[in-house]
Formats: C-alpha cells, sequence, structure tokens
C-alpha cells in the first residue's frame, strides 16, 4: 500500500496564536519603566514581580517537527513496522499539544478541531489498514476526504484517498457507504480497474446481505444461514472482523435452528468482542436460559442492566428467568412430597412463560426438561397417554435425555410394548453412562432387565392379566380377583372351560410367593406344583384332590361317587357354589 507524500507548508499547521517576540529587554536611554499595577495572584495576593511573559509556539518549527515525524512513519511503514507507524502518524498530527511545549493559559483548540494535513491521516489509514484496523482507518479518511473536500476546488477528495475509504468501508461491511464512494471514485477516473473490482466485491455481499434479512423474515433459517456464510466469506476475504450485528444474527440463527452447542459457541464469540454490549449481554443470557442454565442467564441479564438500566429485552429476560426458576423449584419441590397435582400446575405454568417459539430453538433444552419432569408426574398419576406426549416432545428437544427416554420406556413397557420399551432402556443406559450418576445406571439396569423378563412373560402367559390384578399387587388382591374371575369363567355356570383353567394356573403361581418372584423374573413358570404333575390330568397339571379343594373353599362340595374330574355333578364334579 502506498503513503501519501504530499508537501507540507507551514501556513496549514498555524495555530490561533501570535508569534513569539523573545524576552522583554529595555533600551539604556529610554526612560525607566513605570511600576505596572499586578494582576492578583493566588488569595488575593499580588503575583510575583518576577513573572516572565509565555513564550508562543513557533509555527514553522511546529510544521518542520510534523514534516519530520511523517518522514519516519513512512520509512517504518516501508519496513513493515506499521506499529510504530501508525505510532509516528499520530505525534505529527498531534503536534500542535504534544510536542511543543505550552501552558493551559494559552487559547489552544483540541487537537480534533485543529485542521491538520491529509496525508498524515491517510498514511496512518493506511497503516492501519495493513494491521486490520479497520475502523481507525475509517475514521482517518472520512476526516482526510473532508479536508481535501473542503480545501480543493472541485470540492471533492481525490480518488486515491475515496478508494482507500471505500476499502474500510467494504471490509465493515457499509456496503451502501462503500458503493456511494466507489461511484464517486468512477465518476472521475471511469477505467478505475481497483475502483470496479472493489464495485463488484461490494454488490456481491450487498446481494447476500439482502438474502440473508429476506431469509430471516420468512423464517427459511437454513436458507438464512447459508447466506449468512457467504456475508462471513466476504468480509473474512476482506481481511476484516466480523460485524457485531452479524455475530447476532449467527447466535439467533443458531437458536431458531436448535443447534444449541453452535449457539453457545457464537454467543461466547459474539461477548468476547463486545463484553459490554447489552444487546450482546441479553443474547448470551438468552442462550443459557434456553439451554436451562438459570442462575447464568440470570447474571447475564443483570450485568447487562449495569449497562442499560433502561434496557427492555434485558429486563423481560431478567423478569422471565425469575418466574421459570421460581415456578421449576415449587415444582420439584411438590413432586418430591407427593402433592403431583400441584407439581403439575407448576411446571405447567412454567413452559407456558418459557413458551415455544421458533425464534427460540422452540424452547430448547429448558423446555426440555420441563416437559420430562411433567411427565414423570403424569405417570405417577396413571396418566400414560398425556405422558407420552410430553416424553415425546422432549426427545425432539433433546434427543439424548437419559431421563426422558427412562420415561418413555416405562409408559412403552405398561403399555406392553416391550421390544419398545427394551431399546428404551438401553438406550438411556447409554446417555446415563456419559451424564448421569452411578446409580442412575445401577438402577437403569435394573429395570431393562425386569423390562426383558415381562418381555419373555409375554411370549408366554401373563398372569397378572389373566387375574386382572396389577403387577405391584398383595396376596389379598390375588385371593379376591381368584375369586372374582372363577365364578365368571366356571363350565358349570356357563363359562369357558380353557378361561377357567388358566385363571386356576394364575393362581397357583401368584399365591406362591417363591413361584411368584421366579415368574416376575422371567422364568419358566406354567402352574405346576412339581415335575409330575402334568401326569395328573387337573387343571395346569395339578392334583385332582387340590384343586376340588380350592373351589370347597368357596361352598361347593367335593365330587360325589366318581369324585373329580369325573362326577355325577358334571364333568368337573362340582355341584356348584
Amino acid at each position: 500500500m502506498s503513503l501519501d507524500d504530499a508537501p507540507t507548508s507551514a501556513a496549514e499547521l498555524i495555530i490561533d496564536a501570535e508569534p513569539s517576540t523573545g524576552p522583554h529587554t529595555t533600551p539604556a536611554d529610554s526612560p525607566p519603566p513605570q511600576e505596572e499595577e499586578l494582576p492578583d495572584g493566588e488569595n488575593g495576593t499580588p503575583a510575583p514581580p518576577n513573572s516572565q511573559p509565555i513564550p508562543e509556539p513557533d509555527p514553522v518549527a511546529m510544521a518542520a517537527e510534523a514534516e519530520k515525524l511523517k518522514e519516519q512513519g513512512n520509512d517504518s511503514f516501508k519496513a513493515g513496522r506499521y506499529g510504530d507507524a501508525i505510532d509516528l502518524y499520530t505525534k505529527a498530527i498531534d503536534v500542535p499539544t504534544d510536542d511543543v511545549t505550552m501552558t493551559t493559559t494559552m487559547t489552544i483548540p483540541p487537537p480534533d478541531l485543529v485542521p491538520t494535513e491529509p496525508s498524515y491521516l491517510t498514511n496512518r489509514a493506511a497503516a492501519s489498514i495493513a494491521v486490520k484496523r479497520f475502523r481507525s482507518a475509517l475514521a482517518d479518511c472520512l476526516l482526510a476526504a473532508t479536508l481535501q473536500a473542503t480545501s480543493s476546488a472541485g470540492g471533492a477528495a481525490p480518488p486515491k484517498t475515496l478508494l482507500r475509504l471505500a476499502r474500510c468501508q467494504l471490509a465493515l461491511a457499509q456496503t451502501a457507504a462503500a458503493l456511494s464512494t466507489l461511484r464517486a471514485v468512477l465518476a472521475v477516473e471511469p477505467d478505475s480497474a481497483p475502483a470496479a473490482q472493489m464495485q463488484a466485491r461490494a454488490l456481491e455481499l450487498e446481494a447476500h446481505t439482502r438474502n440473508l434479512v429476506a431469509s430471516r423474515q420468512r423464517r427459511e433459517w437454513g436458507m438464512a444461514r447459508i447466506a449468512l456464510e457467504r456475508c462471513l466469506q466476504a468480509v473474512e476475504a476482506e481481511g476484516s472482523e466480523i460485524p457485531t450485528e452479524w455475530r447476532q444474527w449467527r447466535v439467533e440463527l443458531e437458536l431458531a435452528r436448535g443447534n444449541w452447542e453452535g449457539a453457545n459457541s457464537a454467543a461466547n464469540d459474539a461477548l468476547r468482542l463486545q463484553s459490554n454490549s447489552p444487546d450482546v449481554l441479553t443474547l448470551r443470557g438468552l442462550v443459557l436460559f434456553l439451554c436451562g442454565r438459570l442462575p447464568q442467564a440470570l447474571q447475564h441479564a443483570q450485568s447487562a442492566l449495569r449497562y442499560d438500566p433502561g434496557h427492555e429485552p434485558a429486563q423481560h429476560l431478567r423478569k422471565r428467568v425469575k418466574d421459570v426458576e421460581r415456578l421449576k423449584e415449587e415444582g420439584n419441590r411438590a413432586f418430591k412430597l407427593g402433592k403431583l397435582h400441584e407439581a403439575l400446575s407448576r411446571y405447567s405454568d412454567a413452559l407456558e412463560r418459557v413458551g415455544e417459539n421458533e425464534d427460540e430453538g422452540k424452547g430448547g433444552q429448558l423446555r426440555a426438561t420441563l416437559l420430562s419432569n411433567r411427565a414423570t408426574t403424569l405417570v405417577k398419576l396413571s396418566r400414560y397417554d398425556d405422558a407420552l406426549v410430553d416424553t415425546e416432545a422432549s426427545l425432539v428437544l433433546q434427543p439424548g435425555s437419559f431421563k426422558a427416554l427412562r420415561t418413555r420406556a416405562r409408559i412403552r413397557l405398561h403399555n406392553e410394548q416391550y421390544d419398545d420399551a427394551i431399546a428404551d432402556f438401553r438406550s438411556a443406559i447409554e446417555q446415563a453412562e456419559f451424564e448421569g450418576a452411578d446409580a442412575d445406571v445401577r438402577a437403569l439396569r435394573g429395570e431393562l432387565k425386569r423390562g426383558e423378563a415381562a418381555l419373555r412373560r409375554s411370549k408366554t402367559k401373563d398372569y397378572y392379566k389373566i387375574l386382572g390384578v396389577a403387577r405391584d399387587c398383595n396376596e389379598a388382591d390375588i385371593k379376591k380377583a381368584y375369586r372374582r374371575e372363577s365364578l365368571k369363567h366356571h363350565p358349570d355356570k356357563g363359562g369357558d372351560e380353557e378361561k377357567f383353567k388358566l385363571v386356576v394356573e394364575a393362581h397357583a403361581v401368584l399365591s406362591d410367593p417363591r413361584r411368584r418372584e421366579r415368574y416376575d423374573l422371567g422364568e419358566d413358570e406354567d402352574g405346576t406344583t412339581d415335575s409330575s404333575s402334568h401326569m395328573r390330568g387337573g387343571p395346569g397339571g395339578m392334583n385332582p384332590a387340590d384343586f376340588a379343594s380350592m373351589f370347597a373353599q368357596f361352598g361347593g362340595g367335593g365330587g360325589g361317587g366318581g369324585g373329580f374330574p369325573f362326577g355325577s355333578s358334571g364333568p368337573h364334579g362340582f355341584r356348584g357354589f
């Protein structure tokens, strides 16, 4: 990149000050000076009589000093020492106040109000561009262009300055401004190849930006992501930093896509570059909120409000975080106390606060957790269909949640979908090994074992289902169910003989604690009392005398004459109950 070595005249750097006349002397032949009234000094006392006039700066010396510093800056630039060059150009620009000894009693305008030599600014801009400091370079180019336009007969800055200005504008993704500047260059130099090439890049970036905005408005997140990537590539090709607004767009797009790892990474990048921005702090807080990290989300919202107490998005986020955190904790506490309906209400209220806005990844991992909690509560209330709906929704948002997989496995086990239940238990174990505690893994393995036993039982006979009792029933429940089902299916009462046999068989297994335990573990239990009982002819291989005895307890008599099973009172020898 070339430097602007425009000649520097002393007149261009003169400040509003009278030239110094040197020390005050009194000729010998002149009358002695009359005593002058001294100005009041501190506390109303006269000023010291030996006060000297303040020397005023020499504008010619100032200009020479500035030019010398510029030449030193040029040497550093050519040697690739861009940082040194920037420092030297800055000293040249600041000569009126930094390098000339003056006191605060002089009326001198501040440096940013003093017209300066444009070449110092454009040279410093060139050095800043070399080290990718485009914002600093942009400020220098704008000021230089203004100074040059003011002093130019045509009222316009030279194309070289404008081209450098457009370079900064394009690098900072200010496409509209860059295109306007380039049109001014091409109006003066229509055949400028650098201007034409830069204009083509600016038009391409403008098209990508337009596509990004349109895709976001249409909620076409995939297309928006592609457009953003192309915008980023275009800016990175210019060697510039990504604009903060684009970094925020990136976070928002990752949220909408439900890419939580990407959203966290993008939010951290934005915050690293703009750590004091209320907008960026609030956006990072939103990501943490949707990821279920509520204390950290609250801290970010509060930090944003410290920088801008009136920041409405941060105020809204702070209230939202506090509400959800309170409702979630109340739900958890109610669940532990067995207040299931209260827990259900609190989880539902929290879910309403979270919402399922598409822009926020439909509620994210936080919503997934709350849905899983509510599903667990619904299972406790035996509302399996509703619980399954919540569990499926939770797994859509967070497919790897071992708790949601465990809940769905239990629901499927209850619904006798044994293969699916076993698959869910196995998936839950895999996930719990990474994110759960050892106790969670052990408990899941126990549930898997019971699920596999239920699968084996399902391929034979379900004695609980035959008697119509729950798997956690007690001895009294079994006895009551046995009497009911026996009366219902007794052949002498018009019942089905095969069903009657199954009822007797189920009772024989479930009423025996040892055999019931083996059956619950999936071991082979068919209602027999020993290995030889299959030869005895009774239902399920039972001894006929034992079988007759069972029904005697309900008020019936044993078989007369021929006895069981071929008594005179029906094929089973029973006269009735």
